[in-house]
Order: structure tokens, then C-alpha cells, then sequence
């Protein structure tokens, strides 16, 4: 199993570069921006990953499990990560945002102040049956859940039958065991998928997904995804750098305006060349309810992720999409253009890799991939892996 890494890069939470003294200047801006995929160093084995905007936190489970972390305010070494300065031996699961670290053991929960030099967990809950135990699936804790804001702990009723959680920049989608979606928080850019904009302090169930049954969830910075159990891609929110996958009028506006002054180039300086005739279509700045998008004629949709302002799925045939806001190469295409359409990142087939999960920062990407040859050699079990916007979890 191999892991990948691209995107916003300029706390080294992607990688370390060196650099010499006459490429400084230049290297500078290769190091913040990641346009193709990089292979993280020193993973191996069963782990997790999470991101938040400038951290990545490796979680390594086999034998004696411990986080490390590599961005901002870590010691990073040339192999991108370090260990946490608090005792994680025997975590079973973490979660890390700009100012907190949670971790998930057996018997207890801490989340430790990451700008602060404490001695003890800024909050902590003690796990005390093995049915406490099976509730917890980070940010969702037995009776709540964590919050990436203070409070840390917010409390959720235990007839929802929380199964996964996601958090985005101002709202959060759950899903339920019984595969029910239902959101809260701010819906001022449609969100919450409920067809207004207007915010809910209580989870209220998206109606227009009752009775199909969902498998994943993820939230981007104001935008909403879902996988339903069929493999079919639901999206609503905002659309404003085409993170829907659905047509946005600024990257098309930019893009005519692209044409526009080639077409003058090769018609003599004009604007547009005789004959030439803007087509009218439909453009979506704000999805309230959720709308289907076809990712892949050909196959199904395995696992979903958010950005901030931009989304990855990954096909049951193992190929990566992403979409989006593109401008620090988050989307993997070798450049830093934004889409409004979903596009196959081409890396992945070329090194003949089969992709099996992703996770995106706000403005960064990681993969885990293992060649198809090895596919062909042994049985790879089936993941069922929970997005939630700021995780990867693979089992190899």
C-alpha cells in the first residue's frame, strides 16, 4: 500500500523539499504548490490519515499504534513527519484541526490544545462498557460528537443512530445506521440540501434522499456529498468554483474569456471571429437540493471526499476524480486550473495504481493506492470506508 499526497503544501504537510541557495526563489513556490501526486515516506502497514488546513496526522496501527504529524508547528524531519509530544501508544483513532488533536483509545477519549504546552487533555471522556466503545468513529463519540470550534464536546441524541459524521467549514452532514442523511448549521449556501437557505440548529433529515439508502457522507467548506449504496454520487451546496461537478458560471466565464482572446489572436485582434455564437446554458451557483451527477459512465462510485472547495471520489474499478478549486494542484491534473466537471487523474492509471480511498484537506489531497499487479496476486478485502472530510482509512 503506497500513499499520495498533493495539493497546498507550504507547511511541508505534504512533503520536504531541499532546496539550494539559487533555486530558494523558485522552489519556494514548488514546495507550497503540489500539482502531481508526491509518495509520502515512511508509511506502511495498517493507517490513518487526517488533515486539517496546516497539518497532516499519520495514524500507524500495527503493533504498538502512535501519531505523528507533519505541518505546522511540527518538527519535521526530511522523512515529513515527527512524533506528538503527548504519549498516543495504543490509539485506536484521531482526528486533528488548527488548534486540537483527538484521540480515541480503548478505555478513553483526549483532545489536547495543540498551541499550548499543557500537561493534561483540554477535554477528556472516559469509555467505560465495550457497547461505549463500538460508538465511537471519530469526530462521533459515545453521546455526541467532537467539534472542530469550542465547545469541543456537542451532544446528539442517541436516536439519530449516528454511523458517521462530517464536518464542513459552517454545517455537518450525518449518516444514520439505517443509511438516512440529515444536516445542521448554517445553509446560506444551500448546504443543508433542504431547498432554502436558511439555518437549522437541529439535525433535520434530507428529505429529498428518503427511502435510498446511503453509504458514505463527506462535507467540504459549503458544499454537501453522499454515496448512496448503489454507488450513485449526490451533491448540493455551493458551487462557486465548480466543487458540484455542476456548470459554474465563473470558470466558464473564464474560460470563454480564454477562447475569446485566442479566437482575436487568430482573427485579426477581434473579440470574437464572424460566425461565432454564444450558446445559452444553465449555469448553478447555489444547489439547495441534492442533484445526481455522473462521475463515470462505466462504473460506480466506491468513496467520496471534500475540500474546502473541492472534491475527489474514487470508482469501484479503483480510478480517482477530482473537481473543483484547483489552485494549489489539489486536484492532481499538473495544474492549478480549476473544473466543473469531474476528471480522471491520469497519474494513477500511468504508474499502473489502483486507487482504494482518499481524504482531502481544505486545500490539499492524500491517496492510497497499491499496484494492480498485486490485486491480480491475492484477494484485497473489501474497505468500507467512512469519509468525513478530513480522514483516510485503509487496511493493508
Amino acid at each position: 500500500m503506497r500513499w499520495f499526497g498533493f495539493g497546498f503544501n507550504a507547511f511541508a504537510q505534504i512533503c520536504v523539499q531541499e532546496k539550494s541557495d539559487e533555486e530558494e526563489s523558485s522552489s519556494a513556490v514548488r514546495e507550497v504548490k503540489v500539482c502531481v501526486p508526491i509518495e509520502l515516506t515512511n508509511h506502511a502497514g495498517r493507517s490513518k490519515i487526517r488533515a486539517s488546513w496546516s497539518r497532516r496526522a499519520s495514524l500507524f496501527l500495527d503493533e504498538d499504534s502512535c501519531v505523528c504529524l507533519a505541518g505546522f508547528c511540527s518538527s519535521i524531519s526530511n522523512e515529513s513527519f515527527s512524533p506528538v509530544t503527548v504519549d498516543t501508544r495504543g490509539c485506536k483513532d484521531a482526528i486533528i484541526t488548527e488548534t486540537h488533536l483527538t484521540l480515541a483509545f480503548s478505555d478513553r477519549i483526549e483532545s489536547w490544545h495543540l498551541q499550548k504546552k499543557d500537561k493534561a487533555p483540554s477535554w477528556s471522556m472516559r469509555i467505560i462498557t465495550p457497547s461505549q466503545n463500538s460508538d465511537v468513529n471519530l469526530p462521533l463519540v459515545p453521546g455526541g460528537y467532537i467539534s472542530s470550534k469550542t465547545p469541543i464536546f456537542r451532544s446528539l441524541s442517541s436516536l439519530l443512530q449516528a454511523k458517521s459524521l462530517s464536518l464542513g467549514g459552517e454545517h455537518a452532514i450525518l449518516l444514520t445506521a439505517a443509511g438516512a442523511v440529515y444536516t445542521w448549521g448554517q445553509g446560506g449556501h444551500g448546504q443543508l440540501g433542504h431547498g432554502g437557505l436558511i439555518p437549522e440548529e437541529e439535525p433535520r433529515t434530507v428529505e429529498a434522499l428518503w427511502g435510498m439508502s446511503m453509504g458514505s457522507v463527506a462535507a467540504g467548506g459549503w458544499h454537501s456529498v453522499c454515496v448512496s449504496d448503489g454507488g450513485d454520487l449526490y451533491v448540493w451546496g455551493w458551487n462557486e468554483s465548480g466543487q458540484l461537478g455542476l456548470p459554474s458560471r465563473g470558470l466558464r466565464k473564464a474560460s470563454q474569456q480564454k477562447s475569446d482572446q485566442q479566437a482575436g489572436e487568430r482573427c485579426g485582434s477581434v473579440s470574437t471571429c464572424p460566425g461565432d455564437e454564444l450558446h445559452e446554458e444553465v449555469f448553478i451557483s447555489i444547489q439547495a437540493f441534492p442533484a445526481l451527477v455522473d462521475v463515470s459512465p462505466s462504473c460506480e462510485i466506491r468513496t467520496v471526499s471534500c475540500g474546502s472547495r473541492h472534491t475527489a471520489a474514487v470508482t469501484t474499478t479503483g480510478c480517482l476524480y477530482t473537481w473543483g478549486w484547483g489552485e494549489y494542484g489539489q486536484l492532481g491534473h499538473h495544474t492549478t486550473a480549476s473544473l466543473d466537471e469531474p476528471q480522471r487523474v491520469e497519474f494513477f492509471r500511468n504508474e499502473n495504481l489502483h486507487v482504494v480511498d482518499v481524504v482531502c484537506g481544505p486545500w490539499n489531497t492524500f491517496t492510497a493506492a497499491v499496484k494492480k499487479e498485486v490485486l491480480a496476486l491475492k484477494t484485497v478485502p473489501e474497505l468500507t470506508p467512512v469519509s468525513t472530510g478530513s480522514e483516510l482509512w485503509t487496511t493493508y
